[in-house]
């Protein structure tokens, strides 16, 4: 969509990252660096125009500076604004932010969702862990700080992209206020804005109407052509009766239905307080008839018009459920949410961490006016209407360290650590500059004993190497061949996978047939899990209603004053027929093929995406409108999940999201989980097994077998984590004591 822009490109964004690559493996994909696209277009005339949130710099690690001097950097056609000012200003923004993520090319074309521009979120529907390839560097997908587990450690120095790991470097929180000004002192200075108001001078005659004013017709006719036409320098120097020679052509008419919401409010858009992304979450919900699928980044909500948290989307759900069951109708809600969120730490310790899942809690299952609770009150069994889940996966890290990574290190001359920064220099590419990074930084992990399961890494148990990058990229590219070659007279690396996760998805073969040239204990270190952080803000109602945006369901987006939201309600009118409780149905062809699209990744029912090399073609679904995606209705695995009310569907998807989750559990141990209930019991399960890394008393030939036996990403929700310690969702913080409370709900 942006190397189609002819005119004008706009970006809305919470964080922008100039250096993402938008097609992978990066290797055979330079041209496609999101900073390379834009200033190819920006050189062909085309105006860019990027918004991003300006951060709070002694908290957030985005660097929006380094942002906006990055892309202003390229190309006078490029301008970059930041927003709003924090603490010091006037009317100063201490708590929201700018949420929404926006493209819009030609103003012809729109892309409004829930992904951001930046590090940390690009990935496929295999969702690999590993990404470690010892003999073909060029598979790698995630480079620089792009792989990244904010689990464990947030980004650092985002400006340093190519480094390959995270330096615990803190240094940056100090104020620097003369950059500030100087920074706000360019923008009034050299304007790169086009002039788009009225002409009226509103000091010299604030009170002129201005309908009468003597140049508004001619204004009016301007505005005609800038409707399609934003950004040309000089308007008038092109007639309207002048052919336009690249306008576009007017599409054809659509089947769907489209409705813009938004949370905004007076600090954020200059307008009287907006929160239609709740109002509309609400409405649909108490239309549903049938069935309602959420999956979201947070599930923060209330149930009642007192308490701390003030969005009222759980009180609709428990009266549209309870109008269910009173009635005797068949209703189910599927909610799936991350396990953990994405903040680094452990969930006892780290408040951020602990304050955002004690508010999920609150709004299931617990708290005296949760979902679960308000419903048992009623009369009814909540499980028989709502439940939740989360996505976990498994991998293999390829990378044997005693038996293949150390011989080729001793074969080539070169350090396995020497060949990755060679690799971060063929990120950096041929530009040379001052804003350019000179060295790399690898963060190299530390034995010790006390790396507990959900711990995050700390200056003990890494520590950092700096490398200086290589002169050249022929220079690099030398070095990386001279290390991959090193592995020739070893053995053939071409029988053992880089990445087992495939396997978790509709794969042609299974885990059981994979190779391992290591020894055994070996292999048994390179198994792995994580969560899949779900970053996700949509919800589809009945197979005919779809809400997509970037609001989450907290406070933060859904209030309206606080974080800035941007979202659709989509209708489609092209109907498919289809079945709801096993009987005849017909459902909107893009909700419908939605739903089945998510049910089918998180249940395993799709082929892996493996992203190998550069001849692959890109499939429907990676193209943006109007060109169709493949229909797969006919398929055996979309009628699988074709009726969400069915008994064989909810079987396929309960019995999938039970048998992962105790899988999981007896191999890797994850927390949270059932088998802790209070704090006791959470200190004495953790320290028993490394981050991320298969319990020590499990022996291989079981792991495998075990794992051989997930199917999709799909678990249960541990819903009695903690349930025994009150105090976890009852604490002062609860009652109004803690100011702070709002930044985290």
């Amino acid at each position: 969509m942006l190397d189609s822009a002819r005119e004008a490109i706009f970006i809305l964004d919470w964080w922008l990252t100039p250096e993402l690559y938008l097609r992978r493996p990066p290797a055979f994909n330079e041209q496609w660096r999101l900073d390379r696209v834009l200033k190819r277009k920006a050189e062909q005339g085309v105006k860019v125009y990027v918004v991003v949130y300006k951060e709070v710099t002694q908290t957030m690690s985005m660097s929006s500076s380094h942002t906006k001097h990055a892309l202003e950097d390229l190309h006078p056609n490029i301008a970059c604004m930041r927003h709003p000012d924090h603490i010091g200003s006037k009317d100063d923004v201490e708590f929201w932010s700018h949420h929404e993520k926006v493209v819009v090319v030609d103003n012809h074309r729109a892309c409004i969702g829930g992904l951001d521009l930046c590090f940390g979120r690009w990935d496929t529907h295999t969702h690999p862990l590993a990404d470690v390839h010892p003999t073909n560097f060029a598979n790698t997908l995630f480079p620089g700080q792009d792989y990244n587990n904010a689990r464990v450690l947030d980004f650092q120095d985002v400006s340093q992209y190519a480094n390959q790991g995270l330096t615990d470097n803190l240094s940056s929180t100090s104020l620097s206020v003369g950059t500030k000004l100087r920074d706000e002192s360019i923008d009034t200075m050299s304007r790169r804005y086009d002039w788009l108001a009225l002409p009226h001078d509103i000091e010299a005659s604030p009170n002129e109407a201005v309908v009468r004013h003597p140049h508004r017709e001619q204004w009016h006719a301007m505005g005609r052509r800038f409707k399609q036409r934003f950004h040309r320098q000089y308007p008038e120097a092109y007639p309207e009766e002048e052919e336009d020679p690249i306008a576009y052509q007017r599409p054809p008419n659509g089947t769907c239905r489209v409705q813009a919401i938004r949370s905004v409010s007076d600090w954020s858009h200059g307008v009287l307080t907006e929160r239609s992304v709740q109002n509309a979450y609400i409405q649909l919900i108490r239309e549903a008839n049938h069935y309602i699928y959420i999956e979201n980044q947070f599930f923060i909500s209330s149930t009642t018009n007192e308490g701390p948290v003030k969005n009222l989307i759980a009180q609709a759900l428990v009266q549209r459920i309870i109008q269910a069951g009173q009635s005797g109708q068949k209703f189910k809600v599927v909610v799936v949410i991350p396990e953990v969120p994405g903040f680094a730490g452990n969930i006892k310790n780290e408040s951020s961490v602990k304050i955002i899942m004690a508010a999920q809690y609150r709004t299931i299952n617990r708290g005296g006016h949760s979902i679960y609770e308000e419903i048992r009150k009623a009369g009814f069994e909540p499980m028989d209407y709502i439940r939740f889940y989360h996505l976990r996966a498994y991998d293999r890290i390829n990378a044997p360290y005693p038996s293949f990574i150390a011989q080729i290190e001793e074969t080539s001359g070169v350090k396995f650590q020497q060949a990755m920064v060679a690799l971060a220099r063929q990120w950096v590419g041929q530009e040379d500059g001052p804003s350019q990074p000179q060295t790399v930084s690898i963060v190299l992990p530390v034995e010790n004993d006390n790396n507990a399961a959900d711990v995050a890494g700390t200056k003990n148990d890494t520590k950092t190497e700096t490398y200086p990058l290589p002169r050249s990229v022929d220079e690099a590219r030398g070095i990386i061949e001279r290390f991959e070659h090193g592995a020739d007279n070893l053995r053939s690396d071409e029988d053992v996978s880089d990445n087992v996760v495939q396997h978790m998805l509709n794969d042609r073969t299974s885990l059981l047939d994979e190779k391992w040239l290591g020894t055994e204990e070996e292999e048994r270190n390179a198994y792995v899990s994580e969560l899949l952080y779900i970053h996700s803000k949509v919800m589809i109602v009945d197979d005919r209603r779809v809400i997509m945006g970037s609001a989450n369901i907290n406070d933060r987006s859904q209030k309206g004053d606080g974080d800035s939201e941007i979202a659709l309600v989509v209708e489609d009118d092209d109907l498919v027929e289809t079945q709801m409780d096993g009987q005849k149905y017909m459902a909107s062809r893009f909700a419908s093929s939605l739903r089945r699209k998510l049910y089918k990744e998180h249940l395993g029912l799709i082929p892996p995406q493996l992203c190998e090399g550069p001849n692959e073609e890109p499939t429907s679904f990676m193209r943006p409108a109007p060109l169709p995606n493949d229909d797969e209705t006919s398929q055996a695995e979309d009628e699988a999940v074709a009726d969400p009310l069915s008994d064989s569907t909810d079987a396929l998807w309960n019995g999938t999201a039970k048998k992962n989750r105790e899988i999981f559990t007896e191999i890797f141990r994850p927390v949270p989980t059932n088998l802790i209930r209070n704090w006791d019991a959470y200190a004495n399960y953790v320290p028993k097994t490394k981050t991320d890394h298969v319990a020590p008393d499990v022996p291989l030939s079981r792991i495998k077998d075990r794992l051989s036996q997930v199917k999709g990403a799909l678990v249960e929700c541990p819903l009695d984590f903690l349930i025994d310690q009150h105090d976890f969702v009852e604490g002062p913080e609860w009652s109004g004591f803690d100011p702070t409370l709002p930044i985290y709900i």
